[in-house]
């Protein structure tokens, strides 16, 4: 009978360690499974803010004579655009494209080419001088610039310039607004992580000032010509793993929203022809109200993304005081502050700046960087958040796991978000950095 039993508690003993090693094996394979099929993290290896030579620097004075010789504007326009520029806060030493410079009367593709190839070749040669990586290590390549879209594209001309190898992928993005350069990181990063692990992909953010000057008496359209300069950012993504070590900052999560079913946000932004046939950019009085209304929307749908279980508490409560018990009170707004270290703002002039500050309740400190591109580098457009990022990192201001939330408006209406966190501390060593010869000026009063 001892015998009996002792084989019965063996074959059961068996029984258990067979079902044992079945689950544990099992769940090596499902881990094994998934590490394999798990889209690959994205990581920013660099990027660079082109900087023009000092030779292109537009003060107010030069601005001015630059326009008056045109012989274009009447003295209704030139009183309206001083107006505006000396209430927008830019600075002295923003940046112009080479045709206000020359002597003779040049329009066309030619020139407009001729400012895009500078600011996007300066921009590509510093990111590769940063990360190390070469051309042919490249497989994916995005473009955006919403005012000029070229035959062929603005991908192919970076793709010829640098004789980069024949399977390589692009996208060229156009007409998206100041939003597109946050959408093109997004855009790159979908395709990443869509790609064989060690893929690099470049992108290249810019805007062209040439043809997009206006040259009529349509007031909303003028105002373009008084806060857009030049500027161009490239960034290197890489979806190796590898790779984590040596990047700067790793893309958590992107976000886009778009208001364009709506007739006034359509049009709150809008490229058409004014009376005499003129081509310019209008500007609506909307939009700084259109400006608003997408920034709620936006932050509504990002705010259980990123806000702590504290601050989304606080907000449901108080929209259950107001819409539930028609208490008379304010909306909490919550405090962003508290999901992100540091913030990338639209550098949309002085109006928008204000405004975002004012929805969002966002210190003087925390507005700090938008402020002092709009002033140093003018309204890039599409390029302008990283230049933002650019002053953070000259000011040593982004150390290892901070949150860095980048927020573009663009035409359409949209809103687009993508938040970083820092991998490292960011240093102030990089000659290619467009602040390192005037940071310690900064900041300045506007």
């Amino acid at each position: 009978m001892a015998m009996g039993l002792l084989c019965s508690i063996l074959n059961l003993w068996n029984v258990y360690s067979a079902a044992i090693i079945l689950v544990f094996w099992m769940a090596a394979c499902g881990a094994l499974a998934y590490y394999a099929c798990r889209p690959p993290r994205i990581y920013m290896l660099g990027f660079s803010a082109f900087k023009p030579g000092d030779d292109r620097k537009c003060s107010y004075e030069l601005t001015e004579y630059f326009a008056l010789r045109t012989e274009k504007f009447n003295e209704e326009s030139m009183d309206f655009m001083r107006r505006i520029y000396l209430k927008s806060g830019i600075g002295d030493e923003t940046y112009s494209p080479p045709f206000p410079f020359r002597d003779e009367e040049v329009e066309g593709l030619k020139i407009a080419m001729e400012e895009t190839s500078e600011v996007m070749f300066g921009a590509v040669d510093a990111v590769f001088y940063d990360t190390a990586i070469c051309s042919a290590d490249i497989g994916i390549v995005v473009t955006t610039c919403s005012m000029l879209s070229t035959v062929p594209s603005l991908t192919s001309l970076i793709i010829n310039r640098y004789k980069m190898k024949e399977d390589v992928k692009c996208i060229s993005l156009a007409g998206m607004g100041c939003s597109s350069g946050v959408t093109a990181i997004s855009a790159a990063s979908d395709m990443l992580r869509s790609q064989k692990k060690g893929t690099y992909a470049l992108v290249v953010i810019t805007e062209n000032i040439t043809l997009n000057t206006y040259y009529g008496k349509d007031r909303s359209m003028l105002v373009t010509n008084c806060i857009f300069r030049v500027g161009c950012a490239a960034v290197i993504l890489s979806n190796r793993s590898g790779d984590r070590a040596r990047s700067k900052m790793e893309l958590l999560f992107s976000l886009r929203t778009h208001k364009g079913a709506d007739d006034k946000s359509y049009c709150a932004a809008f490229q058409s022809e004014d009376e005499e046939g003129i081509v310019g950019m209008r500007l609506t009085k909307d939009l700084i109200r259109v400006a608003g209304e997408g920034l709620r929307a936006h932050v509504t749908s990002l705010a259980p993304l990123v806000l702590p279980y504290s601050q989304q508490l606080k907000y449901v409560l108080s929209w259950v005081a107001i819409v539930v018990l028609k208490m008379e009170m304010k909306p909490f707004v919550p405090d962003f502050t508290t999901a992100f270290e540091h913030v990338c703002l639209h550098t949309g002039g002085k109006a928008v700046i204000n405004e975002i500050a004012r929805s969002l309740r966002l210190s003087d400190y925390v507005v700090e960087p938008v402020r002092m591109v709009l002033h140093r580098f003018g309204n890039t457009s599409s390029s302008s958040v990283f230049y933002e990022l650019a002053y953070f990192e000259a000011k040593e201001r982004i150390k290892e796991g901070d949150r860095v939330w980048m927020i573009a408006f663009g035409t359409g209406f949209k809103c687009s978000s993508i938040v970083w966190k820092a991998l490292r501390d960011f240093s102030s060593n990089s000659v290619t950095n467009p602040w390192v010869d005037c940071i310690h000026r900064y900041p300045v009063k506007v």
